[in-house]
């Protein structure tokens, strides 16, 4: 009896925490973003993949200024007991926070959209707690069947993830000049049952908000 429990355990195990282990980005379409086909990999400036489309529209000395538009969850993300609402808004808050002063190192901050300016629309399109991957040690047979029981208990630490989109626009036509995706992995949580805040994932949106910084420098100032 004890066999016929443990095998779909430790397959089930092993298809949701190997999934976990690459690194290479898959073009979401979360719906944001005007066509997610253009989207390519490339790296940006602090070496993290993303993907990326840039439209030639976009030269340099185009753009005067910025309009900066507030983030926003999209799709519409609902509150839980791990992740509740007072976090959500912190991290809308905080990566708002980041990105203008980031920005603002680099380019002047308009009030609103208009001639000579550049909108940058972002949009936070996952966030969400998952079980980390296996160790190396944990695909030994034993200790493999061990990480299956502490997934299914809910005690194995929790990846905090999250994910941005960025519609960047000419602030009077409106018309899409850019687009960039990016991932990534916050401070991991215990377990299913501690609750997420933004603490977990600031270092996440402040690299977001820098590279953001430095690349305007080599695409439209």
């Amino acid at each position: 009896m004890t066999r016929k429990c443990s095998l779909p355990l430790l397959i089930a195990a092993t298809l949701s925490l190997a999934a976990c282990s690459s690194n290479h980005i898959e073009p979401e379409n979360a719906g944001f973003l005007h066509d997610y086909s253009l989207l390519k990999e490339h790296q940006s400036p602090s070496g993290q993949t993303v993907l990326s489309w840039f439209s030639p529209a976009l030269k340099r000395g185009r753009y005067k200024q910025v309009y900066l538009a507030p983030s926003q969850f999209f799709p519409a993300v609902e509150p839980s007991v791990q992740i509740p609402q007072s976090t959500l808004a912190h991290v809308t808050g905080y990566y708002d926070l980041v990105l203008r002063s980031e920005l603002g190192k680099h380019v002047y901050l308009a009030a609103k959209p208009g001639p000579d300016t550049l909108t940058i629309r972002p949009a936070i399109t996952r966030i969400a707690t998952t079980p980390q991957g296996l160790r190396l040690y944990e695909w030994l047979p034993v200790t493999l069947v061990a990480a299956g029981v502490s997934t299914a208990a809910g005690i194995r630490d929790q990846d905090s993830e999250i994910a941005t989109q960025l519609s960047l626009e000419d602030g009077s036509t409106g018309d899409v000049v850019a687009a960039i995706v990016s991932n990534g992995t916050g401070i991991p949580l215990d377990n299913d049952k501690q609750v997420m805040t933004a603490d977990n994932v600031k270092e996440v949106l402040d690299g977001w908000a820098r590279d953001l910084g430095q690349s305007y420098g080599t695409i439209a100032r």
